[in-house]
């Protein structure tokens, strides 16, 4: 009989595993660090090349047993840290080789009905990833019904996001919204009915949430803001993401402080620009997974590699990052 955690290994999938493997070049050694653990996958990966030494890193709490695992097996090459990436720094005082993210949501999580990121699920409406005291329950049942319209406007990019939100209103005025199959049959009812998307109705909506109970955005810009910092040159840092918000964020942060932008920042003089290439020169080039993949772990689809390469130049704080997305970090500090 299969244990719990087998379980979360078996149905865990990481995504583009071999592109990743492939422009992290782990066969060269090296300190890499895996900033969205979640089953493994990439960090177990990495510890078959026998040179390197990994760090994980997962706000989750489900996971731990699965790293203790791997940290037994191996003991001098491998740290597990209950850690947000956007805490990164704190836990490293030297150089790293290669920084990887995994963004959005695992198959671990998805796959738990108890959590209720799944909108199969007829359990809590929590959605929460770990270290966070808000749920999905508190935004619902709080939020006025503007800020419910932006959030799912803006983090869900949902075009009925006013008839979702005035629904919410409705209904929480007679009872409270506790289950994820309630705010299923709310948004399916606010939705305008469209026979040829096969796009689940619930799913812009509970992305907003998720990201908006996560910090997900916030999350992104700090965490990869630490990683550049604790980058060596030539060091890599290796992003898959899965919606448009996410690829905007890291598509921006590696063209415009790159070497080969015309002008990092329109808030820096000219003569500044060296100073603030963070990256060497940037193709621009993204990577999809294969159709093989996406035939065995159809979630993959939706998903974009992108690879920046740390300059030689001194770490320089990438305000311009910061006001060019404020949108969604001010969205994501709304007080619940």
């Amino acid at each position: 009989m299969k244990t719990q955690i087998s379980s979360l290994e078996f149905s865990h999938f990481p995504v583009m595993l071999s592109e990743v493997i492939k422009v992290s070049s782990p066969s060269k050694g090296g300190y890499f660090v895996d900033c969205t653990f979640g089953g493994g996958g990439y960090s177990s990966e990495f510890l078959k090349f026998s040179k390197t030494k990994v760090i994980g890193i997962d706000r989750d709490p489900s996971v731990t047993t699965i790293a203790k695992k791997i940290e037994k097996k191996f003991k001098k090459r491998f740290k597990f840290y209950q850690l947000k990436f956007s805490q990164i720094d704190q836990i490293f005082n030297h150089k790293v080789d290669t920084v990887v993210f995994d963004l959005g949501i695992s198959s671990i999580q998805l796959n738990d009905l108890e959590r209720g990121f799944s909108f199969k699920s007829d359990k809590k409406l929590d959605m929460t990833m770990g270290l966070t005291d808000l749920s999905a329950e508190k935004v619902v049942n709080n939020l006025n019904e503007s800020q419910l319209r932006l959030i799912i406007r803006t983090l869900g990019e949902e075009k009925d996001a006013s008839n979702i939100a005035k629904n919410i209103i409705k209904t929480r005025s007679e009872k409270r919204i506790t289950r994820v199959d309630q705010l299923v049959k709310i948004i399916e009812k606010s939705k305008k009915k469209n026979f040829y998307s096969k796009i689940n109705p619930s799913t812009k909506t509970f992305q907003a949430l998720r990201i908006f109970v996560n910090k997900e955005i916030s999350e992104l810009i700090f965490g990869i803001i630490q990683a550049t910092k604790i980058l060596k040159p030539g060091g890599k840092i290796v992003i898959v993401s899965f919606h448009s918000i996410e690829d905007k964020i890291v598509k921006f942060f590696f063209s415009n402080f790159s070497k080969n932008s015309s002008r990092p920042s329109r808030y820096l003089p000219e003569d500044n620009n060296s100073n603030i290439a963070l990256f060497e020169k940037y193709s621009n080039k993204i990577i999809k997974p294969t159709k093989n993949e996406i035939e065995k772990n159809n979630p993959s689809r939706s998903a974009k590699l992108r690879l920046a390469i740390r300059s030689h130049n001194e770490f320089v704080y990438p305000s311009n990052l910061i006001k060019k997305f404020s949108k969604y970090l001010n969205l994501e500090a709304i007080s619940v």
